[in-house]
């Protein structure tokens, strides 16, 4: 069972650059999508063999998530029930027989780290608390930017960026919280070296000098992990300045 999750910087402007080709291709089971930036009804997507579920923020043209699925959920659940969190569609949870998904766009803190605090003491805590409540019931797999590189082999310039909005000690810390909670970071049980990168900087071609961050995620529950297969970077994807990441799940032997 394959699951993709991408930041595609705005679904209509990655439909214009090939975005039904991309999912033809790879056809996953599950695709999370991240910053979508419309509604359903503003998208049109030929794609007959999803069903697609989607939570825009209330403000036109900002953030949002969706999930493309050939699976159907048995429910969907659109934020985290908290009003301060939910207005920006940065969180969808479907639940299926064997799991939880929970589709994340967490908040960026800002090039003045404004929002540092907010996304560290506020957004952090609270997701973390989601997710090990729904982990009650059934195992979760997490997926999508989680705007934060964790260790320093995760971005090209450790050093330059220990003080940047997504390296900062507090940002870091919230990670080390995901891991310490139970959850495993799947492309590190993989690949242990650096230069594994899925977000680059629109300037100066720092994608193609591969001068980038780690920062889109799967992690899943412990108790998955046998089921674990592969987890990938699909650097090789165009269409936004983020690229893809995957899992293989192997649920049919868990049956």
């Amino acid at each position: 069972m394959k699951f993709i999750s991408w930041n595609v910087n705005g679904i209509r402007s990655v439909i214009k650059k090939g975005f039904s080709d991309f999912v033809s291709a790879y056809s996953p089971e599950i695709l999370c999508l991240q910053e979508t930036r419309a509604e359903e009804t503003e998208v049109v997507l030929h794609l007959p063999f999803y069903e697609s579920y989607w939570n825009p923020a209330k403000k036109k043209g900002y953030a949002g998530t969706a999930v493309l699925t050939k699976i159907p959920p048995m429910a969907v659940t659109r934020g985290i029930a908290n009003p301060k969190h939910d207005e920006e569609g940065r969180l969808l949870s479907l639940e299926f027989n064997n799991f939880y998904l929970v589709n994340v766009y967490t908040p960026n803190s800002k090039r003045d780290l404004s929002r540092l605090t907010y996304r560290t003491e506020e957004w952090d805590v609270d997701f973390l608390k989601y997710l090990k409540r729904l982990e009650r019931s059934k195992p979760v797999i997490f997926c999508g930017d989680l705007n934060v590189a964790h260790t320093e082999i995760d971005l090209s310039n450790p050093e330059k960026n220990h003080h940047t909005h997504g390296f900062t000690d507090e940002e870091r810390r919230g990670f080390d919280r995901l891991l310490n909670a139970g959850f495993i970071d799947t492309f590190r049980e993989f690949t242990r070296e650096g230069g594994h990168y899925t977000w680059w900087g629109l300037w100066r071609d720092c994608r193609k000098r591969n001068i980038g961050w780690r920062i889109d995620y799967f992690c899943i529950s412990a108790v998955l992990r046998p089921l674990l297969q592969d987890a990938f970077i699909l650097s090789e994807v165009m269409g936004s300045d983020h690229c893809p990441v995957g899992i293989e799940m192997d649920f049919q032997s868990a049956s």
